[in-house]
C-alpha cells in the first residue's frame, strides 16, 4: 500500500484523478439544499438530484466534487462505531448520460489500487444479485475472482430517488482488513474486518408506479467515495476518529480535559470522538449561516452543540471550551474550505453564547434528571420528560440519551402528546407547497418542459396551463370556487425565493378569471397557487398571466431597499457584517445580519440618513449576468441562503452596492421613494434584525404613529411633545403605588400567618407549621414563612398559596437546627410541587417551588408534613 497520505492529500488527489479524465471540478455544494424535502445535504449526488430527475439539463456531461455532508439518522452511533459520523465528506465522480458502467467500474479499480496503492487482494465488491454485467466486468475486465464478487439484495445495493423514477443497481468495493481470515466465510456485514468505502450507482432504469423498470436512453453514473474511511485505511488507524481529519480536535479537547485519549477507559473515549466529529460539523454549519433554534436544521445545530457540551462535562471539562476546540477544527478546514477561516469569529462567539446558554439549562435540569432516575424502575415517563423540556429546557435527546445510558427508556409516545402545542408554535405561519404537490410534480418531471420566466422583462404573458392540482392531485378542469395550484409553459410571475415572496394577480381567458394569491418554485416549475373566481379552467387552456403591478413595485422597492441597507450597515457599522436571513414582501422588508451588540440610536439614524440620500441621488440600477468568477472578482456579495450556478445575475447601483440576486428590483433608487426603519432587535445569539418599509408603505406607517400620538394627546390633555413627559410621569406614579401595594401585602400575609401560630405542631425540640394561605403571592409568601419562622424558633414553616387561577406557589423556611437533622428545604419543597405539576428549589434553609395544579395543594402540603415528621422524630 502507498505511504501515508494526508485527508487534504487523499481529497486533492481524487479530485486530480478525475480532472485529468475530462471530468468537471465543481466545488461542494451548500450544507443547505435546494432540495425542499432535505433539511441538510445529507450525500454527495443531492445536488444533481434535479438532473438525474430529469428536472434540469446538465451543462457537462463529468463531473467530479468533494461534498460536505450532515447526517444524523444515527446520532446515537457516532463515538461508539469506529466510523459513524455527523459531518462527512463524499467523494464523488458523476456522469450524465456519458460513460456507464464498465468505464464507472475501470476507474474505480485504477483509483483505489494503482493510485492510492491498495492490494488488490485486499479489495471485496458487492454488486446487485440480479446485474449479471456488473459482476462479468469485475471478473472478467478486472480480473477479481467470483468467490470475492458478494451478489446482494435490492435492500443493499439497489439505489433509487423515491417510488418512481430514475433508478438502478449499485456494486460497493470493501476493504479487507483481516485478508488471514481466509475467503472461504466472506461476511461483508462484519465491520470488524471489511469497511465499504466506494459504491457505484448504475442509474439505468425509470419505476412507474407499479413497480415496472424500463431502461433510461441517458444512463447516468454516480459514485461516492468516504474521505474519512479511505483515511482510516490508508493512514492504517483502528477508527476513522484518529486520522488526521478528526484526531486533532480530539486531542484538543483531551487536553483541556487534562485526559490522555491513549490511555482513557472507553466511556471517555466515546466522549472524546463525539467532541470531535460534532465540532466538525458545528463549524461548517455556523459558517453557512446556519443559527442555533428551536425548529429546522437550526435545531440540529443546536442538539449538536449541547451534546458537545454535555460529553465536555462528562469528561470533566467544567468551563467553556467549544471556541477553544473550534479553533482546530477551522485550522484542518480552511485549505480546502477558505470560508471557514473567515466566519471564524463568528463561528467562535456563536458557540460560546449557545454553550453558556445550556450550561445554565444542565444546571437547572441535572438534578431534576437525577432524581427522575433514581425513581424510574424501567421507563422515564413522557410527563417528566416534558417537564425537564418545558420547564428547564432540556432536550428530550438529551434525556433519551442519559436513560439509555442508564439502562432506561424514554415514554415518548407520552412526550410527543403533551408536545403537540409546542411543535404547532414552530411551524411556519405561511403557506408552503404541499409535499404531495412536490410528489405529484417529481413523478412528472420528465414529461413537463420547465416553466419559461419572464418576469424580469414583463408584467404579463399568453400562457398555456400544463398542470391543474387539486389538494395535491393532478386535475383535468376545476370550476368556479375551487382552490387550485396551476403550473403554466411560461409565466410574468416571481415565484418565492431569495426571501422574496412571490407575486399576485391574475390569470384569465375564455369566460374563466382566477385570482393568484402566491406563487412558488418546485425545482424547475413555477407553482401558481389561487382559486377560480369565475368559469372553468382546463388543461392546455391558453390564458393571460397578469402580476399585480401595485404589489410588484412595492416588493421591488423593499428588496432593493435591503441591499441599500446591507450596504450601509458594511458601511457605518462593520465591514465584517453578512447578512443571516431575509424577508421581502409587499408591506415591509425585515433583514437579518451577524452582530453581537444592538444597534444604537445614533447608528439607526444615521443608516436611515445615508440610504435616503442614496435614494434621493437615483442611482441606475445596472443588472447583467456573468460567470460566478468575475462576479466575485468584481467584489459581488451573495445573498444568504442563494444556490448559484456557472453564471449569475448581479444587481448593481454603482459606487453603493453590489449583489447577486434572482430578485426583482427598482431599475432607478428614486423609485423607493423613503426608507423607515422600525425596529432593531436581537433574535438570536449574534443575530440582529432590522425591520423597515419603504416607498407607499413609510407614509401608511407614519400615518398610524400619527394617528397613535392624536389619540394619546387627546387622552393626557397635553400636547404632542408633551406626551413622554406625562407617560414619565405616571410610571412613577404607578411605581410608588406598586410599592405601597406590595408592602399592604407583605403586611396582609403576615397579619394572616400570625393568626396561625396556634396550628404549629411540636416534634421533639422542633415546632413545624405547615398550611395554606390564600390569595398570597411568592414574594410575600416567603416574607411570611420568614417572620413566622422567627417566632418559632427552632422549627420549620412551610405555605402554600393559590395567587392566581391555574398556580400554585411553595414557601419553605427551617431553622440550622432543622437543616443539622438533614433535612433541607430545597429539597423537600422541590418534591411537594411535583406533585402540582410543577418544580422548584433553593436553599437548604429558605426555598419556593411552584405548580400547576391547584387541586393537588392539600396532598403537597400534607406530603410535606409527613416528611417533616419522618425526618425531625
Amino acid at each position: 500500500m502507498s505511504s501515508f497520505l494526508s485527508g487534504a492529500e487523499i481529497r486533492q488527489t481524487f479530485l486530480d484523478f478525475f480532472a485529468a479524465r475530462k471530468h468537471h471540478v465543481l466545488p461542494s455544494a451548500s450544507l443547505v439544499p435546494e432540495d425542499p424535502t432535505v433539511l441538510l445535504t445529507i450525500a454527495g449526488m443531492l445536488p444533481f438530484k434535479p438532473i438525474f430527475l430529469g428536472q434540469r439539463q446538465a451543462e457537462f456531461l463529468r463531473a467530479t466534487t468533494a461534498q460536505k455532508c450532515i447526517r444524523t439518522n444515527d446520532i446515537e452511533n457516532v463515538g461508539r462505531t469506529a466510523r459513524h459520523h455527523t459531518f462527512f465528506e463524499m467523494l464523488g465522480n458523476f456522469s450524465f448520460g456519458d460513460y456507464f458502467k464498465s468505464q464507472a467500474i475501470a476507474w474505480a479499480w485504477e483509483l483505489s489500487t494503482k493510485t492510492f496503492g491498495l492490494p488488490p487482494d485486499r479489495v471485496v465488491v458487492s454488486v446487485f444479485e440480479e446485474d449479471d454485467e456488473a459482476f462479468a466486468i469485475w471478473r472478467d475486465e478486472i480480473g477479481i475472482p467470483a468467490h470475492r464478487i458478494q451478489r446482494m439484495g435490492a435492500d443493499d445495493n439497489f439505489w433509487a430517488s423515491g417510488a418512481t423514477g430514475p433508478c438502478g443497481p449499485c456494486s460497493e468495493l470493501y476493504y479487507d482488513f483481516h485478508p488471514e481470515r481466509g475467503d472461504d466465510t466472506i461476511d461483508l456485514e462484519d465491520d470488524t474486518r471489511f469497511i465499504e468505502f466506494y459504491n457505484l450507482v448504475f442509474m439505468q432504469y425509470n419505476r412507474d408506479a407499479d413497480g415496472n423498470l424500463t431502461p433510461l436512453q441517458s444512463k447516468n453514473i454516480d459514485t461516492g467515495l468516504g474521505l474519512e474511511r479511505m483515511a482510516q485505511i490508508l493512514q492504517n488507524v483502528p477508527n476513522n476518529y484518529e486520522t488526521d481529519l478528526i484526531f486533532p480536535i480530539v486531542e484538543a479537547a483531551a487536553a483541556i480535559a487534562g485526559v490522555d485519549y491513549a490511555h482513557v477507559e472507553d466511556g471517555t473515549q466515546v466522549s472524546l470522538k463525539v467532541i470531535g466529529d460534532h465540532v466538525r460539523a458545528v463549524v461548517h454549519m455556523i459558517a453557512e449561516g446556519i443559527t442555533p433554534s428551536n425548529e429546522g436544521r437550526g435545531y440540529v445545530l443546536r442538539r449538536l452543540i449541547r451534546r458537545v457540551v454535555r460529553h465536555g462535562r462528562l469528561i470533566g471539562i467544567e468551563r467553556d471550551f467549544t471556541p477553544e476546540v473550534a479553533e482546530r477544527a477551522i485550522a484542518l478546514a480552511q485549505s480546502a474550505y477558505p470560508m471557514v477561516r473567515a466566519k471564524a469569529d463568528s463561528i467562535k462567539a456563536e458557540l460560546h453564547a449557545e454553550e453558556e446558554r445550556f450550561r445554565k439549562t444542565l444546571d437547572r435540569g441535572e438534578k431534576l434528571l437525577s432524581d427522575i432516575l433514581g425513581q424510574a424502575t424501567t421507563q422515564i415517563s413522557g410527563k417528566d420528560a416534558f417537564e425537564l423540556y418545558d420547564t428547564y429546557g432540556f432536550p428530550v435527546e438529551l434525556t433519551e440519551e442519559v436513560a439509555l445510558e442508564k439502562g432506561l427508556t424514554v415514554d415518548m409516545a407520552g412526550f410527543e402528546a403533551q408536545m403537540e402545542a409546542q411543535r404547532k408554535r414552530g411551524r411556519d405561519a405561511h403557506k408552503t407547497i404541499d409535499l404531495t404537490v412536490q410528489g405529484t410534480l417529481d413523478q412528472l418531471a420528465s414529461e413537463m418542459q420547465e416553466t419559461e420566466f419572464l418576469g424580469y422583462q414583463r408584467s404579463s404573458s399568453q400562457s398555456t396551463v400544463e398542470l391543474l392540482l387539486v389538494d395535491g392531485e393532478p386535475v383535468n378542469r376545476v370550476e368556479a370556487g375551487t382552490e387550485v395550484q396551476i403550473v403554466l409553459n411560461r409565466t410574468p410571475f416571481y415565484a418565492e425565493s431569495g426571501g422574496q415572496i412571490g407575486d399576485r394577480g391574475y390569470l384569465s381567458g375564455d369566460a374563466v378569471v382566477v385570482r393568484v394569491e402566491d406563487v412558488k418554485k418546485e425545482s424547475a416549475f413555477f407553482v401558481h397557487f389561487g382559486r377560480v373566481e369565475r368559469g372553468t379552467l382546463h388543461v392546455g387552456a391558453t390564458v393571460t398571466a397578469q402580476i399585480d403591478l401595485a404589489c410588484r413595485r412595492r416588493s421591488a422597492a423593499n428588496h432593493s431597499a435591503t441591499h441599500l441597507l446591507q450596504a450601509a450597515l458594511k458601511k457605518i457599522v462593520d465591514e465584517a457584517i453578512s447578512q443571516a436571513g431575509s424577508l421581502v414582501n409587499f408591506d415591509r422588508l425585515r433583514f437579518d445580519f451577524n452582530y453581537a451588540k444592538p444597534l444604537t440610536v445614533d447608528q439607526l439614524q444615521q443608516i436611515e440618513a445615508q440610504i435616503n440620500t442614496w435614494i434621493a441621488e437615483a442611482y441606475d440600477a445596472q443588472i447583467s449576468v456573468m460567470p460566478i468568477a468575475d462576479a466575485r472578482e468584481k467584489g459581488a456579495i451573495a445573498m444568504f441562503g442563494e444556490k448559484y450556478g456557472d453564471h449569475v445575475r448581479v444587481i448593481d447601483f454603482p459606487g453603493v452596492s453590489m449583489e447577486l440576486c434572482g430578485g426583482t428590483h427598482v431599475s432607478n433608487t428614486a423609485e423607493i421613494g423613503l426608507f423607515k426603519v422600525i425596529s432593531e432587535a436581537g433574535v438570536a445569539a449574534g443575530i440582529r434584525r432590522i425591520e423597515a418599509v419603504s416607498g407607499p408603505a413609510v407614509l401608511e406607517y407614519l400615518n398610524v404613529r400619527e394617528a397613535v400620538v392624536k389619540d394619546l394627546s387627546d387622552r393626557f390633555k397635553v400636547r404632542p411633545e408633551e406626551i413622554v413627559d406625562r407617560v414619565t410621569s405616571l410610571q412613577t406614579e404607578l411605581k410608588t403605588t406598586q410599592k405601597q401595594l406590595e408592602a399592604l401585602k407583605g403586611q396582609l400575609a403576615i397579619a394572616k400567618a400570625d393568626q396561625l401560630l396556634t396550628q404549629a405542631e411540636s416534634i421533639g425540640t422542633f415546632k413545624i407549621l405547615v398550611t395554606q394561605l390564600d390569595g398570597i403571592d411568592a414574594a410575600s409568601l416567603q416574607k411570611a414563612a420568614e417572620q413566622l419562622l422567627q417566632k418559632l424558633g427552632e422549627g420549620a414553616v412551610v405555605l402554600g398559596s393559590v395567587p392566581e387561577e391555574g398556580k400554585v406557589s411553595f414557601v419553605a423556611a427551617f431553622s440550622s437546627g432543622v437543616v443539622q437533622r438533614g433535612v433541607q428545604a430545597g429539597k423537600l419543597v422541590g418534591a411537594i410541587a411535583k406533585l402540582c405539576g410543577g418544580g422548584g428549589g433553593g436553599r437548604p434553609n429558605l426555598a419556593q417551588a411552584g405548580g400547576r395544579d391547584a387541586s393537588k395543594l392539600p396532598e403537597a402540603l400534607a406530603e410535606a408534613k409527613h416528611q417533616l415528621q419522618v425526618g425531625l422524630r
